[in-house]
């Protein structure tokens, strides 16, 4: 009987056999695909889902560091030009660290209505008031502190006291990062210095190291010691980090609980990752010449903010989640702390930014951004509407009622909210404290204040502690977001 004997391969198998188990092979591929996919999410930054659906996935704060005058910016007081140069009759009998209450002081700038929706806005802002209707004004923040390093902490991390993950930290942990070569949170100081505190207000406090802000510089190598060492190649530098790696991963698996080894180990992969990346985000070259004009990168009193604000936008188009530019450094009248010359110190800080920040809003909505990035403007507190003495046009701190103003994503723009006083001096409708403001930032980006905690001390922590806080309502384009 005739028997068919089938004519086998060097390797042993038929074709079909041969074929199929290949064929089978192509779904492993899939698979360790996925299982590598697994692995990656044990990265501190791996993407999360938010609480609830959300327009912003980016969040810019635009920090005016040592505190921008409220009733020269964005909270008009026809009752100060009528009592000008009148003595103080209120409750604050003393000013910060004892100085003097001093006289009411009008504001030298013009208030007027900008855009539909007729928000008056100072003169010092002739940029930033083309944007009128995209701006939420909160006249009536206050804060808990006159002190500047307490005040930038507060505002940065909810905390008067060192220590507390800031909010970029919280907005990291909560999502997670949406790209692999770049930082989950960027901070530009100002070249004349940090805030008074300094990475204190960045920190990522109790929380793993890599919810932390990365300092980047706007001009040259975005990072220090980010160059690869003189006579090593890539291919060495990888091995390395590939041993490196392997080690660490032997180590953690005896210790799973130890998040600042797995922040370690994937410090060290970004890093190698970002000797690219980095270094393409500050390289303007590739920018037009008339972005460039826009921004004002090539006039010297707008250079500096001009190309962090420009950067941001590359940063933003690449996934980066939250991004913080300081205006203002180091003490007093190289920031927004106008002790000895309000009207001087405001018009400086004002003609530095806000061209810039106008560009900002513009190109944004120019690359398809806007809708998904959310700008926060304003200081660690406000100023006072009195000078510091007869004819002295300084202005104190003032934390009992101040301004800022939100934009962008999810925000309802062209309206103000709170009240201050007939002088300016303390909130006194709708008041808003700043943990309400970090609530309502949260709530912008998906994620509920109440739920976001963090376990430290045997506690649930969160960035608005506590007390009892709430989102303001108002300040959203879709209220119906609130859950009661």
């Amino acid at each position: 009987m005739f028997r068919f004997v089938p004519n086998r391969t060097p390797c042993g198998q038929t074709r079909r056999e041969f074929l199929w188990q290949v064929g089978g092979g192509f779904a492993g591929l899939a698979l360790i695909d996925l299982l590598n996919a697994a692995e990656t999410t044990t990265s501190p930054l791996a993407a999360r889902p938010a609480h609830f659906p959300a327009k912003a996935k980016h969040c810019v704060f635009l920090f005016m560091n040592g505190g921008p005058s409220q009733v020269d910016t964005f909270d008009p007081k026809p009752a100060l030009a009528r009592h000008d140069g009148e003595p103080y009759t209120g409750d604050a009998k003393v000013g910060s660290n004892g100085r003097p209450i001093g006289h009411l002081m009008k504001s030298p700038f013009e208030f007027t209505r900008h855009g539909k929706s007729g928000l008056e806005i100072s003169s010092l802002f002739p940029n930033t008031a083309q944007h009128a209707d995209d701006l939420c004004v909160i006249r009536s923040m206050h804060a808990d502190t006159a002190a500047h390093a307490s005040g930038c902490l507060q505002m940065n991390t909810g905390s008067i006291f060192i220590g507390r993950p800031s909010v970029g930290a919280w907005l990291s942990y909560g999502l997670g990062t949406s790209n692999e070569n770049l930082p989950s949170f960027v901070v530009m100081t100002d070249p004349r210095g940090g805030p008074i505190g300094s990475a204190s207000n960045w920190s990522a406090g109790y929380m793993p190291a890599a919810y932390q802000g990365t300092l980047f510089r706007s001009v040259g190598s975005p990072l220090l010691d980010l160059a690869t060492p003189q006579g090593t190649t890539e291919r060495t530098q990888r091995r390395s980090l590939d041993l490196l790696k392997a080690l660490n991963d032997e180590h953690f698996k005896l210790r799973p609980e130890d998040t600042e080894l797995a922040a370690r180990i994937e410090s060290y992969e970004l890093a190698f990752r970002m000797q690219t990346e980095a270094a393409e985000v500050v390289d303007l070259s590739d920018e037009t010449a008339s972005t460039r004009v826009m921004y004002g990168i090539d006039e010297p009193i707008t250079a500096d903010f001009g190309r962090k604000c420009l950067i941001t936008r590359r940063l933003i188009e690449r996934g980066v989640r939250y991004i913080q530019l300081y205006s203002g450094g180091g003490h007093i009248e190289n920031t927004w702390d106008g002790h000895t010359d309000c009207i001087t110190n405001h018009k400086t800080h004002a003609a530095e930014t806000d061209k810039p920040i106008g560009a900002l809003i513009t190109d944004l909505k120019r690359v398809g951004l806007w809708d998904e990035t959310l700008l926060v403007w304003g200081g660690e507190f406000g100023r006072t509407p009195t000078s510091e003495g007869v004819g002295k046009p300084g202005r104190d701190h003032d934390w009992h009622g101040f301004s800022m103003w939100l934009a962008g994503a999810g925000v309802k723009g062209g309206q103000v909210i709170g009240a201050t006083d007939d002088l300016g001096f303390k909130a006194v409708e709708e008041r808003c404290h700043v943990s309400d403001l970090h609530a309502t930032i949260l709530h912008l980006m998906g994620l509920d204040h109440t739920r976001l905690s963090y376990r430290h001390l045997s506690l649930d922590q969160r960035l608005t502690g506590v007390e009892e806080r709430h989102v303001v309502t108002k300040a959203l384009s879709d209220p119906s977001t609130i859950t009661t």
